[in-house]
């Protein structure tokens, strides 16, 4: 438009071409970069799926869970009595109370922790964990006794697959969220990149953090008196579970870009795509054929 020249009239003027060449490569060094970031920033997430992956087949696979939900229940009781008992601390410090309380009201597990101390003025910190991992295992192996062991590791099985994948959805769209946003950073003189990998990675242990306390939660908590009961609630947690949900197949590529993350994100632009038929070119200067009144090169020509 503004050299004045027929559509279609070749460029022949040297300073002209050059100027083009000029502006293609720039546009091509900065597709290339967006590209690159794009990658950059998948790597993160295809990392944390890597890891969801593993777990998730090891669950799978493994036919006894019992160490692993053991290793679950005593990291959430051990963060539980470190918030009321700091590790290497005096008796001064203690909220015996406090954890009594929490214990009995959220857990169902009645420990007389103070009249212990009352009995063995000696007792460490160490000592009150050891009481209370061990009330909490107590409790746990009660129920197994109820129903055996392999019914419960079954309703164990379906309790945890269905925390993972739930979890994992909800975290999946909060990296997404955050990748939005995050170039905002650079006003405040911070890398993006670095920023994202950062909080990425705290929302990832968050989320390790929010399986493991839902699958004690529940496990710990349940109420049953007989097989029947836990086979019932195994069932259950099966049909509401997800089926859609596909964590691995036969073609997966971990190198790929992860498809959740590579969805275009929802800018407010109403434009519709208006298919233009094969046969039919529409010049660059042509009215679009969307009836925008616009050129076409400067309405769906962009996205052409």
């Amino acid at each position: 438009d503004r050299l004045k020249m027929p559509e279609g009239e070749p460029i022949e003027a040297g300073i002209v071409s050059r100027s083009i060449e000029s502006a293609q490569r720039k546009v091509e060094a900065r597709n290339f970069d967006m590209r690159k970031q794009l990658l950059e920033y998948d790597d993160v997430a295809n990392d944390q799926r890597k890891v969801i992956y593993q777990q998730r087949n090891e669950l799978l696979e493994t036919t006894d869970i019992s160490d692993m939900i053991a290793s679950l229940r005593h990291g959430v009781f051990t963060d539980l009595v470190r918030t009321f008992v700091p590790a290497e601390s005096v008796e001064e410090q203690w909220d015996v109370k406090g954890l009594e309380a929490t214990l009995a009201s959220e857990w169902q597990i009645e420990l007389p922790l103070g009249e212990m101390l009352a009995a063995e003025p000696n007792l460490t910190d160490e000592d009150l964990l050891e009481r209370v991992l061990g009330a909490a295992d107590a409790v746990y192996q009660l129920k197994i006794d109820v129903v055996g062991k392999e019914a419960f590791g079954g309703f164990e099985r379906s309790v945890m697959l269905q925390s993972v994948d739930s979890h994992w959805r909800e975290h999946l769209a909060a990296l997404d969220h955050l990748r939005q946003g995050i170039h905002l950073r650079g006003y405040a003189q911070k890398n993006p990149k670095q920023e994202y990998k950062r909080e990425a990675f705290e929302l990832f242990a968050q989320m390790l953090d929010m399986i493991k306390n839902d699958v004690t939660k529940l496990v710990m908590t349940v109420r049953i008196q007989s097989r029947e009961e836990i086979d019932a609630a195994d069932l259950a947690m099966q049909q509401s579970h997800v089926e859609n949900v596909h964590y691995q197949h036969a073609d997966y590529d971990p190198n790929a870009a992860p498809e959740e993350l590579l969805a275009p994100a929802d800018t407010g632009d109403e434009r519709v795509n208006v298919p233009v038929s094969a046969g039919v070119k529409v010049g660059r200067n042509d009215p679009c054929p969307c009836g925008s009144g616009r050129k076409y090169k400067q309405c769906h020509g962009k996205l052409a």
